[in-house]
């Protein structure tokens, strides 16, 4: 049992909804048109992604607690954890701003502002119940990809169920975790593929 417990724990911190804008720019860069830019401005992308989606918000929301005295674990209190959806919510609309005044591709723009509706969704409902954020980020790469699949035309199978899978472990290992129930992983997940195909039909 404490085997499966340490690697629910990998499992949660190696796929935190912070790193999937990373990881979507990422793959973009590599397996769409977007990898003829040079690998200088790739290299520039991702830094500016990364440290917008995980570095100032990590760093904002530890000066909160800091300042509030709050451990990590009161942040697992439903009304308390609207604070570091709002401190993300804050600088992906510094992001996308950055995006937008220098004219960046349309699909770059798409997947930070799936990850910024996942959040702004996440915000709500968590008003009344309080949903997995790990699954919606995970059901957001599957909503993204069935919209890119059928925008670009291509056969999402091998990629959808690698997305799958990933999703199916990161909700077992929220509940081994004990951190959500099924019904709040299962929310989280069908959120998160609601603003994934939606995110990325009208951004």
């Amino acid at each position: 049992m404490r085997g499966l417990l340490f690697i629910a724990r990998i499992f949660s911190t190696v796929f935190r909804p912070s790193y999937y804008p990373t990881v979507g720019i990422l793959i973009l860069l590599s397996f769409t048109y977007l990898s003829l830019f040079p690998w200088t401005f790739k290299l520039w992308i991702l830094g500016l992604v990364y440290v917008f989606t995980y570095c100032l918000p990590a760093l904002g929301i530890y000066m909160f607690r800091r300042l509030h005295g709050w451990s990590l674990s009161e942040l697992r209190v439903r009304h308390k954890r609207a604070v570091p959806y709002i401190i993300y919510i804050c600088c992906y609309l510094c992001l996308m701003h950055i995006f937008s005044a220098t004219h960046m591709p349309h699909f770059l723009m798409a997947i930070v502002g799936i990850s910024l509706l996942i959040s702004c969704a996440c915000i709500v409902v968590n008003i009344w119940w309080k949903v997995s954020m790990h699954s919606a980020g995970a059901g957001g790469v599957i909503g993204a990809l069935v919209a890119y699949a059928a925008i670009f035309d291509f056969n999402p199978v091998w990629w959808l169920s690698l997305a799958i899978l990933v999703a199916g472990m990161v909700m077992t290992s929220r509940m081994l975790l004990r951190q959500h129930t099924l019904a709040q992983v299962l929310g989280g997940t069908l959120i998160g593929i609601a603003c994934g195909i939606v995110g990325t039909v009208l951004m």
